[in-house]
């Protein structure tokens, strides 16, 4: 019988609700079932922590084969707007919450939030451009440090 999972660390490299919300989802079912759980976020993932993007992630609709559509369609002006309210209903009716409550109560369980330093120093950012949240900026060495152990699962 395989051993149970006491730990996973979930890499969040994607901004857009449908590269978001896995990870999310992931860490806090783990954190239900009492699993630790590390949340390090990478590139355009970064959003999900930044105090002024958290709010406004939308929904990939250029170039997303889940959306079954042509991606002219998803290009047009309001597409993506309209298809995020969409999904946002779709979620809320299953009592799924918006990305910024979903990772505070993540992080209110004990899940540790990470920001990458090499992402970080790319976009020009810093530790005030997070939300509280957020334990450390970390390098990539620091985070496998943190993973040793465990499973580490990219969304």
């Amino acid at each position: 019988m395989p051993d149970a999972i006491e730990k996973v660390s979930i890499i969040v490299s994607k901004g857009s609700l449908e590269g978001v919300y896995p990870g999310l989802i992931m860490a806090n079912g783990a954190r239900a079932e009492g699993i630790e759980a590390n949340l390090f976020f990478t590139f355009f993932g970064l959003d999900v922590i930044h105090k002024e993007r958290h709010d406004h992630i939308k929904l990939a609709t250029v170039g997303n084969p889940g959306l079954h559509f042509a991606t002219l369609l998803g290009g047009l002006p309001g597409v993506s707007s309209v298809m995020t309210t969409y999904m946002a209903r779709k979620m809320e009716k299953l009592d799924i919450p918006p990305i910024p409550e979903f990772v505070e109560m993540i992080a209110d369980t004990g899940a540790a939030l990470y920001a990458c330093k090499a992402s970080v120093d790319l976009f020009g950012l810093d530790k005030g451009d997070f939300i509280p949240q957020v334990c450390d900026i970390i390098t990539v060495g620091e985070f496998y440090e943190k993973a040793a152990g465990g499973e580490i699962i990219f969304t």
